[in-house]
């Protein structure tokens, strides 16, 4: 802004680190020798010109003046509120100092402008609103400290200049804020400022407003709960005196509690530690939440708390043979543990080295053959509790061991969870599917299980959740599994394995009429009086209507045959009662499903072209019939080699490459062409391509269907084989013969090629099947074709599949 006035000569009033604004009326100390001077000097210059005496207030910042001053009139001169002398004085306007000059009395005179401060009239908007938004925001404020009286004022001023000013009286401001106020001479750039501190002071407000509300709220509720905490001992106070209960805190309750329980000594001294630290932590305290919990469990488990067996052993065996049909291993092994503990008790060698005798089984076999069941039965015939603890699909090593205490919602292992719920020391732990634990980041499960099931290392089991040592030496462990291979080696060296092969045709009409057809009737809601199966029903639908090594899906077609007679009934179609034959059962549930391949028409059986020989496999489901088809490409395709398909695996393939070598070398003495097999591909697939396969003990059935390809002699039907193919035609011995010469005879195979040195496993195999097969042992790859392959004259002699 440009000055138009004359220039003024005034005295300086110095105001250190203070800032006084046009319109501003401030009381001075005249104490202060510089104040005197100025108003005395202004008072004599008054007395020559008309007027009130006139200062010039200017800042001064740690001993620097500022550029601008405040032309102030001395209002009053007379007593402050403390007495000492003081002066009342007006800013006027503000003054571009200039040089210094001289003047009458001791104080500092200068040379000054008037600054033109008029804004014109009428306001632009932009002007307008910016003067409504300070008056808006200057209000809020002066409400918030309940300064209603100067919110009038404020809103009666309409003067721009006057009106940023007046924001000299915030105290909020610093002084480098005033001084800015002050040295800013346009007043529409000065309301622009005021504003923006005024609204930037009021968010700061905000914030620390909203800061003081939490943390009072925060203290509004630790002392209410203080409150309700104090009201609830008062309580518990009054409720124990009426009763006629001793005044006690709940730490004394479980030093009570600890010290009346039967807990092991290195238990009972840990468990007294907890005590103390309960004693000495508050209510408040997280750590008082843990203890209590830890401490309930500790009280919880069954320390001393062990079960009787029951040492009659033709009671035990009873039971077994009453609730399983077959498994004779499990049962022997069974009795043998009781009659071992019996005599150990009698000859009191209960505990020795500190340790008990529990025992480590492990029931491997295909699905449905009751091994879940059997730990029922095992624990019923021993008089022990039973807990079942599933692993299948557990991938947490905490699942096992526990968690530490320190983590939220800690809780014990599965074991002692178990142990917990038995209610005592020994019981029977069935861990059922241990065959599908996995392992993940978390750890691995397989390996926390190691110190659990090793009979020298159990006595002193520790979970990371009590800490203490319990004893598991007492109780037997039972694990299931379906394939043992799954199992890790170091886990699977730790128990004893007992294999559940499959049951034969017999033994599963035995469980279907005995166990299976009762408890299905129950579930028909039908009495037995009212629907019976005749054993020739019985025996087709599991031999043809069901193909497994269990009984679950016999099972399942016991039910719904039965639900079918069921609904029949309530529709008025059957009277009751009623006897399901093996002709009623194509009526009432389909066509079988698994007709024999020696039941069916000599042109539709599978092995009715040469190049085709009848294998066998053990699976996951137990034992199974394997099909092996080969051909040979037309020499024109010039496709030479192996194909291989079906999904083989490495071995499997190794096997397919021996036989295919052996027949290229020996093929000669055995009277083949094998001049097709160095011009033309031959191609070996394994029907069931979906399937995954491998292993060695296809390589004598490969080797028979080549030969068959070859000579064009038909492999005979009844015939199935297993064994490991050398490159010299030697048969090696190969695993689970049991399991396949059940599936032989579930598949009404009669003839079965085995190796040589496989003889003693036919101990193993039920007498009722080897009296139905015509087990051969053998060492030689001739001997195999001698007795697979049809006599040339038996049939003619078919051409040869080619593979287009």
């Amino acid at each position: 802004m440009a000055s138009t006035s004359t220039p003024l000569t005034l005295p300086v009033l110095p105001l250190d680190d203070e800032v006084v604004l046009p319109g501003m009326v401030v009381p001075l100390d005249l104490s202060d020798s510089e104040v005197r001077a100025a108003v005395e000097a202004a008072q004599a210059a008054a007395r020559t010109t008309p007027g009130k005496p006139r200062v010039l207030l200017v800042p001064r910042i740690d001993g620097t003046y500022a550029g601008t001053g405040v032309l102030g009139t001395v209002e009053q001169v007379g007593r402050l509120a403390d007495g000492d002398p003081g002066a009342l004085i007006r800013g006027r306007g503000r003054v571009r100092i200039g040089a210094g000059t001289t003047g009458p009395g001791a104080a500092l005179w200068v040379e000054g402008t008037r600054v033109d401060e008029s804004v014109p009239e009428p306001l632009p908007g932009q002007v307008a609103e910016l003067v409504k938004e300070y008056k808006a925001l200057a209000t809020a404020w002066l409400r918030k400290r309940g300064a209603w009286q100067v919110v009038d004022r404020v809103q009666a001023i309409d003067d721009v200049s006057a009106l940023a000013d007046n924001s000299g009286y915030s105290p909020f401001l610093t002084t480098d804020q005033k001084v800015e106020l002050l040295e800013t001479a346009d007043p529409v750039a000065r309301l622009k400022l005021a504003t923006q501190q005024l609204r930037d002071h009021l968010a700061e407000q905000d914030v620390a407003e909203s800061i003081a509300k939490d943390v009072q709220e925060g203290v509004d509720k630790q002392q209410r709960e203080f409150l309700l905490r104090r009201q609830l001992e008062a309580v518990r106070k009054e409720l124990r005196e009426l009763n006629g209960e001793q005044e006690g805190e709940e730490s004394d309750d479980y030093r009570a509690r600890v010290e009346a329980a039967d807990l092991p000594e290195k238990v009972r001294e840990a468990a007294l530690k907890e005590v103390d630290k309960l004693e000495r932590s508050s209510d408040q305290s997280p750590e008082g939440s843990w203890i209590r919990t830890w401490l309930d469990t500790v009280l919880e488990m069954p320390w001393s708390e062990r079960t009787e067996d029951a040492y009659d052993i033709q009671g035990a065996q009873a039971v077994l043979d009453a609730e399983h049909s077959g498994l004779q291993d499990v049962k022997e092994r069974i009795t043998e543990y009781l009659a071992v503990r019996k005599r150990r008790t009698d000859r009191g060698l209960g505990v020795v080295g500190g340790r008990r005798g529990g025992a480590v089984l492990a029931l491997v076999g295909p699905p449905g053959v009751g091994k879940t069941s059997l730990g029922e039965s095992v624990a019923h015939a021993m008089g022990r509790k039973f807990v079942r603890v599933a692993l299948g699909g557990v991938r947490d090593e905490a699942e096992i061991r526990g968690h530490r205490r320190t983590y939220v919602g800690a809780l014990p292992g599965r074991i002692v969870r178990a142990v917990k719920e038995a209610g005592s020391m020994n019981p029977v732990v069935l861990l059922d599917e241990i065959d599908k634990v996995g392992s993940d980041f978390r750890g691995d499960p397989a390996a926390a299980l190691l110190e659990v099931l090793d009979p020298a290392q159990n006595h002193t089991f520790r979970d990371h959740y009590l800490e203490v040592e319990l004893d598991l030496s007492d109780v037997v462990f039972l694990a299931t599994a379906n394939v043992l291979e799954a199992i890790p080696e170091a886990l699977a060296d730790r128990m004893e394995i007992v294999r559940l092969d499959g049951y034969t045709e017999d033994e599963k009409v035995v469980i279907a009429r005995d166990h299976l057809l009762p408890r299905q009737l129950e579930r028909a809601g039908l009495d037995k009086d009212e629907v019976a199966i005749d054993e020739g029903a019985l025996r087709k639908l599991a031999g043809e209507y069901t193909r497994e090594a269990g009984v679950r899906t016999l099972e399942r077609s016991i039910a719904r045959l039965l639900r079918k007679v069921a609904a029949q009934h309530e529709l008025g179609e059957r009277e009751l009662p009623f006897t399901v034959r093996d002709e009623d059962l194509r009526s009432l549930i389909g066509r079988p499903h698994h007709v024999p391949e020696s039941a069916q028409d000599p042109a539709e059986r599978r092995t009715s072209v040469p190049g085709v020989a009848t294998g066998l496999a053990v699976t996951g489901a137990g034992g199974d019939v394997l099909y092996v088809e080969a051909s040979l490409a037309d020499p024109e395709t010039g496709a030479a080699g192996l194909t291989l398909t079906g999904q083989l695996g490495d071995v499997m393939k190794e096997s397919a490459q021996i036989a295919l070598s052996f027949l290229r070398s020996r093929g000669a003495e055995l009277e083949l062409p094998v001049g097709d097999l160095k011009d033309r591909g031959v191609h070996i697939h394994f029907p069931a391509g979906a399937v995954p396969k491998d292993g060695p003990s296809a390589g004598v059935t490969m080797t028979t269907a080549l030969a068959s390809l070859l000579s064009g002699r038909l492999v005979r039907t009844d015939v199935a084989m297993t064994g490991e193919v050398s490159l010299t035609g030697r048969v090696l011995p190969i695993g689970g013969v049991k399991q396949k010469l059940l599936a032989a005879h579930r598949a009404g195979v009669t003839t079965v090629i085995i190796p040589k040195r496989n003889e003693p496993d036919l101990d193993d195999v039920p007498a009722e099947v080897l009296d139905k097969l015509d087990v051969h042992a053998v060492t030689d790859v001739r001997q195999v074709l001698e007795l697979a392959l049809a006599p040339a004259t038996a049939d003619a002699a078919p051409e040869v599949p080619v593979a287009a």
